[in-house]
C-alpha cells in the first residue's frame, strides 16, 4: 500500500484530535475530487513498518489525547489496500485500546466485498459513497455530498 499524506495531529477529518492517514488507489474517480494526485495506486510514498509504527506510538501518546485514526485517500477499500488497512486497524483495535477509527470510502457498505466487510467489522465509522458534484455540500460535517453516508458501526 502507498500514502500520500500522514497526519500525526489533525483536528479537520473527524471529531477531536485525530491522526490522519491518506492512501494511494481509486477507482471511482470522482468528478470534482479535491485529491485527483491519490487516484494511481503506485502512486506517494510506501506504507513502511517504521511508519506503522510512528502512527501506533503518536496514538498512545498522552502528550497529545487523540481520539483515534481517520483513513481517506484515495480509497482505503481499494482492494489492493484492503491487506494492509485490515491489518493496520486490527493492529489499532489491539494496541490502542479506546480509539476510534474513521474510513471514508466510495464503496457503497451494501456492496463491500467480504474483504471490504473484514475491515468493516473493525472500525467505528464508515462514511460510503461516492463523492458527487451536483450535490456537493459544505455545510455538511464530514462528508462532500449528500449522497455519502454517515454509517456508526459500533
Amino acid at each position: 500500500m502507498n500514502i500520500h499524506q500522514y497526519y500525526p495531529v489533525d483536528i479537520v477529518n473527524g471529531p477531536g484530535t485525530r491522526c490522519t492517514l491518506f492512501v494511494a488507489g481509486c477507482e471511482h474517480q470522482c468528478a470534482g475530487c479535491y485529491n485527483k494526485s491519490t487516484w494511481r495506486l503506485n502512486s506517494g510514498q510506501p506504507f513502511t513498518v517504521q511508519m506503522e509504527e510512528r502512527l501506533i506510538a503518536d496514538l498512545q501518546d498522552t502528550r497529545i489525547s487523540r481520539q483515534g485514526l481517520s483513513l481517506s485517500g484515495g480509497d482505503p477499500l481499494h482492494p489492493a489496500n484492503v491487506p494492509d488497512i485490515l491489518r493496520l486497524v486490527k493492529r489499532v483495535r489491539r494496541d490502542c485500546p479506546g480509539k476510534d477509527i474513521w474510513l471514508w470510502t466510495g464503496y457503497r457498505l451494501a456492496e463491500l466485498s467480504a474483504p471490504q466487510r473484514q475491515v468493516a467489522e473493525q472500525i467505528d465509522v464508515l462514511i460510503d459513497g461516492k463523492f458527487v458534484q451536483a450535490l456537493k455540500d459544505p455545510a455538511l460535517r464530514w462528508r462532500g455530498s449528500s449522497n455519502q453516508v454517515i454509517h456508526y458501526l459500533r
